[in-house]
């Protein structure tokens, strides 16, 4: 039995069809106009609802797009775990290493979590973190990775960092205005205010000279930190340095000199001249930092002031030669109806309700923070403690946050040769960034890991696989047949000679923490070095950082993908094209009757 066509003398949608025959005759024309509307109306709520439906399903897969690469990125690559590889020892990761599968399924895994990449995450950056690991050079990144396996009794080499997990890496072009080896303050005004400088400057263009306070006036350049503040967004300095230290102070600070912490380290013709100190500077430029976290509570204080926790210890005393009390100052900017809180200890830093902190100040050491292997576990937070502290009450903020993190100490063991400080410094930031991943989402979070600089750090001679990070190469030199470390250093105060004759060092104890390595050429304080950096990158627009690129392009990536600083064209047209046109047409499905609908 063939189909059943209606009769083309009758229309298909003809009134007669929603009649009983007998009664047509009997309704009247305008009772029968209302049921085709009917019809009509219920048909136009059915395609609302499908057209609504797919916008919800294609935004909804975007959503999910940066959570596939989450999971793709805390997946292990293949082989054993590191439990597992702990529990058999590093013959087992061997044997598996002798087997062409095991490289190749591995470049396979790769392979694809490369391909998905292809699938960009482009929202809109509500959070910001950025970690910087100052003098943390690309051969420092290999040895903490190295160290950080060694750590859990692996090999070393086939260690992942948790910045190696990071999809995006470039290269950032480090040199200053002036320098071709940069120096901190030069540089970080080009990573956070988008601007290259002069050496020894913070916060101002290449305009400003180093020490000429009235070069200083009509150059000031802004931060991305100031950006952030200005969107409505929480923001944050946390470093393992003092607050007014190179790389924060870059963030709120206008100097010509990097070094003018307080008053007391300012010439008299800068003072003069209306400059004023960087510890200064933090606390009445941008009044309303919400975190802050570090050391230099000597340079807060008035000149001989008893510092609360090294009472006889006279360089620890205050420096102020103004009178200032600086914490008090910070404690009278903030609102009355606002909980603020200053510590000075790691008790006192956990001990708080930080749902109920709005402003916190916590300075643990007169200088420089401990290295982490010295650390007084009961006085000092770690970097870890403080960056999770910090994100706690920065994210309470429903328009985001902007986080510095950094790890100022990596810098500080390399200028004293102490490669095991610098390193153990280095594992530590390491673990930080693998906390804060933990705390945010790659849905919304663009964490951003470089370095300012590097270091003439080096370390080789032919190691064999496993060998200690900190151990002697496998062979002794062959011109004074003496014994050697894999780690050195181009310069710096590792260089000794005894007897005429460079140091045996298989003579010293070259495991130990305070250890400094051999240098070729003798300097009290080694240098920095001038190759390229890493740059890492995960969330929104982390594609953006790719290549090769100057220094100065980071805060322009970050400030474009968070829709904060000078460049928003493209922020109006993202929601446009977004969420906000996904409202109004399940705002109208809800208005049409349920009835009419099924």
């Amino acid at each position: 039995m063939g189909p059943l066509i209606p009769s083309r003398a009758a229309p298909i949608l003809s009134p007669q069809m929603f009649v009983p025959p007998a009664r047509v005759a009997d309704v009247p024309i305008a009772l029968l106009s209302p049921t085709l509307d009917t019809v009509l109306t219920t048909v136009l709520s059915l395609l609302l609802f499908l057209l609504a439906l797919g916008l919800l399903c294609f935004f909804t897969c975007r959503l999910a797009q940066p959570l596939r690469q989450r999971r793709q990125e805390r997946a292990p690559v293949s082989g054993p775990s590191p439990v597992q590889c702990r529990a058999l020892g590093p013959n087992f990761r061997a044997e598996k290493e002798k087997d062409p599968n095991y490289w190749r399924k591995q470049a396979q895994a790769t392979l694809k979590n490369a391909l998905e990449l292809q699938k960009l995450n482009t929202n809109v950056a509500k959070k910001i973190i950025m970690f910087l690991g100052d003098g943390m050079g690309v051969s420092t990144v290999t040895a903490a990775r190295i160290l950080k396996g060694q750590l859990h009794n692996n090999p070393g080499e086939e260690t992942t960092l948790e910045m190696d997990k990071f999809p995006f890496v470039a290269l950032s072009k480090t040199y200053n205005t002036n320098a071709q080896v940069p120096d901190s303050a030069g540089t970080a005004t080009a990573y956070l205010c988008g601007v290259k400088a002069n050496e020894g400057t913070v916060g101002v263009s290449a305009a400003t000279e180093r020490t000429r306070c009235n070069t200083t006036q009509g150059n000031e350049v802004t931060s991305i930190l100031r950006w952030a503040k200005d969107a409505g967004k929480s923001v944050g300095i946390v470093t393992t340095t003092r607050v007014n230290h190179a790389t924060p102070s870059a963030s709120y600070a206008h100097s010509a000199d990097r070094d003018w912490y307080s008053d007391n380290e300012m010439p008299p013709e800068a003072l003069s001249q209306g400059c004023k100190d960087i510890a200064f500077q933090l606390m009445h430029n941008i009044r309303n930092i919400d975190v802050i976290m570090g050391g230099g509570r000597k340079y807060m204080y008035p000149k001989n002031r008893t510092d609360v926790e090294y009472e006889m210890d006279e360089k620890s005393k205050g420096t102020r030669l103004d009178g200032l009390n600086l914490i008090d100052i910070w404690k009278s900017f903030k609102p009355r109806h606002k909980h603020s809180h200053f510590v000075w200890n790691r008790t006192e830093l956990l001990a708080l309700n930080l749902h109920t902190v709005d402003y916190l100040l916590g300075l643990f050491e007169p200088g420089d923070m401990q290295y982490e292997l010295n650390r007084n576990n009961e006085t000092d937070p770690s970097l870890s403690e403080m960056v999770e502290v910090a994100i706690k009450i920065l994210q309470k903020n429903p328009k985001g946050f902007f986080l510095l993190v950094e790890g100022g100490r990596i810098d500080h063991g390399h200028h004293e040769g102490k490669a095991k400080q610098a390193l153990h410094e280095a594992v530590e930031m390491d673990q930080a960034i693998g906390l804060a991943g933990a705390m945010t989402s790659l849905n919304d979070t663009l964490t951003v890991v470089t370095a300012d600089h590097s270091h003439v750090f080096t370390f080789g001679g032919y190691t064999p696989r496993g060998n200690s990070i900190f151990g002697l190469a496998p062979m002794v030199s062959d011109t004074d047949k003496k014994p050697f470390t894999a780690i050195l250093y181009g310069n710096g105060p590792g260089y000794k000679v005894v007897g005429g004759e460079r140091e045996n060092v298989s003579m010293v104890d070259y495991a130990h923490n305070n250890y400094q390595a051999q240098s070729a050429v003798p300097l009290r304080h080694e240098t920095h070095g001038g190759e390229d950096v890493a740059v890492f990158a995960k969330g929104p627009m982390a594609h953006l950082l790719h290549g090769v690129h100057e220094q100065n392009y980071i805060p322009h990536v970050m400030a474009y993908a968070a829709c904060i600083g000078a460049n928003l064209d493209h922020c109006t047209q993202a929601g446009s094209a977004g969420g906000p046109l996904l409202a109004p047409l399940l705002l109208l499905l809800a208005l049409v009757p349920l009835h009419l609908l099924f």
